[in-house]
C-alpha cells in the first residue's frame, strides 16, 4: 500500500527525485573517499614526516568535503520540495475525493477519522518520504560502498562484518516486527481522541446542563490512557532499539581495534589502513543505524498509507453520471415516483413507495412524526443519498442523470441544522452566489427577517462569524441560512424544518415575505409546526416512511386521521378550524 501510494503521487516529481539520487551518490562517494585519503596522509605523510604531502592531501580533502557539503544541502533541498509536494497532493486528493462522498460514506468513516487521515496520516507518509530522500537513499550507498572499501583495506579483518551485520539486522527486524501492529493501534487511538474531543466541544452546553462533566472527563481520560498505553509500548521498543544498535557498534569497534592492533604489531597492516578500516566499519554500522531510523518510521507510515488508501479506494455510492444531461433553464418541477431508500444493512426501508409532485409557484409542505423520513426525502432530492428504488425527477429528468453542478445550482437547501462558515456575514451569504451585490444581500436579509439584527452588529455585513455560527443565536443562524438560500436564487427551495427556532410572529412574517420573494419558484417545506405549513398549497403527510395523505389543510383535517392527530396535538379544535 505504501509503495503504491508513493509511486502514484511522486510520479510528477521524478526529476527532483533523480536529482536527489545523483547528489546523494556524489556526496556518498566523497564520504567514502575521505577515509582513504586520511589513511594515505598517515602512511605517506605523518609516518614519513613529509609535510608537503600532508598539505597537498589535506587541501584535496578540504575540496572534497566542501563538494560533499554542497551536494548534501542541494539533495536535502530537492528532497524536501518533493516530500512537501507529496503531502500537499495527498491532502488535496483526499479532500476532493471526500467531497464526492455521500452521507453514507461520511458516516462509514466518521468525521474525526477523516480529519485524522487528511492531517496526521498524510503527515506520517510525508515525513517518511522526506527522511527517505535525506537518509534512506544515502544509507545503502554508504553501506555497500563502505563494505567494498573495507575489503580493499584488509580482507581478513573484513570477516568481522559477516558476524556484526547479520546480528544487527536480526535485532532490528525483531523490534520492528513488534512495532508495526502498535503503530496501527496508535492511529486508531488518535481517531478516538479526536472523536471524544469533538463531541465534548460541540456538546459542552448539554454536558453542563446535565452535569455530566465528571463522566465526560472519565470518558476522555479513558481514551487518553488507551493512546498513552500504546504510545508507551512503542516508546519502550524504540528505547531498546538505539542502545542495542550502539552496543553492537561499540563491540564491533573494540573487536576491530583488538584484531587490527595485532595485525599492525605484526606488520601485517599499516596504521593508516587500520584507521581507515575503523572509519569504514563505523560507516557501515551508521548506514544500518540510518536504515534503523527509517524502519522505525516505516510501520507507522505503512499503517497511515493503508488508512489513506481506504479513503481513496472507496467509491462514492452517489456517482456523477458518465453522460450528464443538461437543462438549459430549470423550471423547478420536482417529482418522486415510487421512491424508496433503505440504509445499508437495515431490515426495513426508511422511505417506501413515495409519490410526490411539487410545482413552480406552489408551496408543498411535508409533515410527519419524528423518524417518518422527512429529512431523508429531501436528501434524495439533493443527492446526498440516491434512491434505492424508484426515481426522483427534476423537470422530468432523473436527478442521477443530471450534471451535479447544475443540480446544485437549481436547488437552495436550508438544512435542519443550519451551518455557517468562519468568515463574515457577507461571505456566508455569498456562499452560493459570489457575484451578489450588497443590495441583494440586504434584500435577502430583509426577506429572512434578519436585517434588523445584522444592522445592529458592529460591522454589519462585515461582522465576523465564528465556525458553525456559534457567536449568533439559533434563530439568527436559521435566518442567515435562509438569507443565504435566497441570495442563491434557485428554482427549488427546500426548507428542512428551518423555522423551528423562530417565534410565531417572526415565523409568520418570514413566510409572508418568502411568498413574495419566491414567486414562480418551487418551495418545499418540511416542518413539525402546523402553523408553518397550514396555508401551503399542498400538504404531504408521511407516516413510517409512507405517504398516507395529500391535500390542503381543510381536506386533510376532514379525511386524514394521522394529520388530524398531529394538528390537535398542537392546536385546539377551534384553532385548527
Amino acid at each position: 500500500m505504501l509503495i503504491k501510494l508513493l509511486r502514484a503521487y511522486l510520479r510528477p516529481y521524478r526529476r527532483w527525485i533523480a536529482a536527489v539520487m545523483v547528489l546523494q551518490l556524489l556526496q556518498s562517494a566523497a564520504s567514502l573517499y575521505l577515509p582513504t585519503l586520511n589513511a594515505d596522509i598517515i602512511d605517506n605523510g605523518v609516518v614519513k614526516g613529509n609535510t608537503s604531502y600532508i598539505w597537498g592531501r589535506g587541501l584535496l580533502m578540504l575540496v572534497i568535503t566542501l563538494g560533499q557539503v554542497a551536494c548534501s544541502i542541494t539533495a536535502v533541498y530537492f528532497g524536501a520540495r518533493a516530500a512537501t509536494a507529496l503531502g500537499r497532493d495527498l491532502r488535496t486528493g483526499i479532500f476532493h475525493h471526500v467531497q464526492d462522498f455521500s452521507a453514507r460514506e461520511v458516516a462509514h468513516f466518521g468525521t474525526p477519522s477523516l480529519i485524522t487521515r487528511t492531517t496526521n496520516d498524510v503527515q506520517q507518509v510525508q515525513m517518511l518520504a522526506l527522511m527517505s530522500f535525506t537518509l534512506m537513499v544515502a544509507a545503502p550507498i554508504m553501506g555497500v560502498g563502505s563494505v567494498l572499501m573495507a575489503l580493499n583495506q584488509d580482507v581478513a579483518l573484513s570477516s568481522l562484518l559477516l558476524v556484526i551485520v547479520p546480528v544487527l539486522a536480526a535485532v532490528i527486524a525483531l523490534i520492528v516486527s513488534r512495532m508495526r501492529p502498535l503503530f496501527r493501534q496508535m492511529q486508531k487511538r488518535i481517531d478516538r481522541i479526536n472523536l471524544v474531543l469533538r463531541e465534548q466541544i460541540s456538546g459542552v452546553r448539554v454536558i453542563r446542563a446535565f452535569v455530566r462533566d465528571d463522566w465526560e472527563r472519565e470518558r476522555f481520560g479513558q481514551a487518553n490512557d488507551e493512546l498513552y498505553r500504546v504510545s508507551l509500548g512503542t516508546g519502550r521498543l524504540m528505547a531498546y532499539m538505539f542502545p542495542s544498535v550502539m552496543g553492537i557498534v561499540n563491540l564491533a569497534s573494540i573487536a576491530t581495534l583488538w584484531f587490527g592492533g595485532h595485525l599492525v604489531s605484526d606488520a601485517g597492516m599499516p596504521v593508516g589502513a587500520l584507521t581507515a578500516f575503523l572509519t569504514y566499519l563505523v560507516q557501515v554500522l551508521m548506514s544500518v543505524m540510518m536504515a534503523t531510523f527509517m524502519f522505525l518510521m516505516v510501520p507507522r507510515a505503512e499503517a497511515s498509507a493503508e488508512r489513506i488508501n481506504e479513503v481513496l479506494g472507496t467509491q462514492p455510492t452517489v456517482a456523477p453520471p458518465s453522460r450528464p444531461v443538461s437543462l438549459p433553464e430549470p423550471r423547478g418541477t420536482l417529482e418522486l415516483k415510487g421512491a424508496e431508500y433503505r440504509y445499508p444493512g437495515a431490515q426495513d426501508p426508511v422511505l417506501r413507495n413515495v409519490d410526490l409532485v411539487a410545482r413552480p409557484g406552489e408551496v408543498t409542505a411535508i409533515i410527519g412524526s419524528t423518524g417518518s423520513g422527512k429529512t431523508t426525502l429531501l436528501n434524495l432530492v439533493t443527492r446526498l443519498f440516491d434512491a434505492t428504488a424508484g426515481t426522483v425527477l427534476l423537470d422530468g429528468v432523473d436527478v442521477r442523470d443530471l450534471d451535479p453542478s447544475q443540480l446544485s445550482r437549481a436547488i437552495g437547501l436550508v438544512p435542519q441544522r443550519p451551518y455557517l462558515f468562519s468568515g463574515t456575514v457577507a461571505s456566508n451569504l455569498r456562499y452560493g452566489n459570489e457575484q451578489a451585490t450588497d443590495a441583494q444581500l440586504w434584500a435577502a436579509l430583509a426577506t429572512a427577517q434578519a436585517r434588523g439584527f445584522v444592522e445592529e452588529m458592529p460591522e454589519q455585513l462585515e461582522t465576523p462569524i465564528a465556525q458553525g455560527g456559534t457567536n449568533v443565536s439559533g434563530g439568527q443562524r436559521q435566518r442567515l441560512a435562509i438569507a443565504r438560500a435566497l441570495v442563491h436564487r434557485p428554482a427549488i427551495y427546500l426548507f428542512d424544518d428551518s423555522f423551528s427556532a423562530l417565534d410565531y410572529s417572526t415565523d409568520a412574517a418570514l413566510r409572508a415575505a418568502l411568498a413574495r420573494d419566491t414567486v414562480g419558484a418551487t418551495v418545499v417545506i418540511v416542518a413539525q409546526r402546523v402553523s408553518t405549513i397550514r396555508n401551503a398549497d399542498r400538504i404531504v403527510v408521511l407516516d413510517r416512511g409512507e405517504v398516507v395523505g395529500t391535500g390542503t389543510h381543510r381536506q386533510l383535517m376532514a379525511t386524514n386521521e394521522t394529520y388530524r392527530e398531529i394538528v390537535l396535538s398542537q392546536l385546539t379544535e377551534e384553532e385548527a378550524a
